[in-house]
């Protein structure tokens, strides 16, 4: 029987970046945002002009976290400090994890279909950004 299964196209990629960059633009500040699909790949990418440099790793790396363990990167966060069941999360999948607010996975009837990651402004910010991307794919408009 053949596998099926959902995941993030091209299109909403694109409509979750712009709902994503128009939420950036509210803070006025410059961002980097990614969105990767069902098995972490990364389907688009946009790095807002002026957006910090160090932030486009993190930002692609944040959305890879949420889709690796189907879990906000805060959450993620909040497990990893010292004493808390996940330290040293961090270190695992090559050193790749991000384990700082941010990252988001993406669902549509309980079913994860890919993640968003914003990096550039506050971790407050960052996660404003990849709800108001997410929001954009959910009511189907930016």
């Amino acid at each position: 029987m053949p596998c099926s299964r959902t995941t993030l196209t091209l299109s909403d990629a694109k409509r979750m970046l712009e709902a994503g960059e128009a939420r950036a633009a509210s803070f006025g500040v410059a961002y980097n945002i990614a969105v990767v699909d069902d098995g972490g790949a990364l389907v688009a990418f946009a790095r807002q002009d002026g957006a910090l440099i160090g932030s486009i790793d993190l930002a692609i790396g944040k959305a890879v976290t949420a889709r690796l363990f189907d879990k906000t990167t805060a959450y993620l966060s909040e497990l990893a400090q010292p004493g808390a069941p996940l330290v040293g999360i961090a270190q695992s999948n090559g050193g790749r994890v991000i384990v700082f607010g941010g990252g988001v996975p993406v669902s549509i009837d309980g079913e994860i279909i890919g993640a968003v990651g914003a990096s550039a402004g506050t971790v407050e910010q960052d996660i404003s950004v990849a709800e108001a991307a997410i929001a954009a794919l959910n009511s189907g408009s930016a």
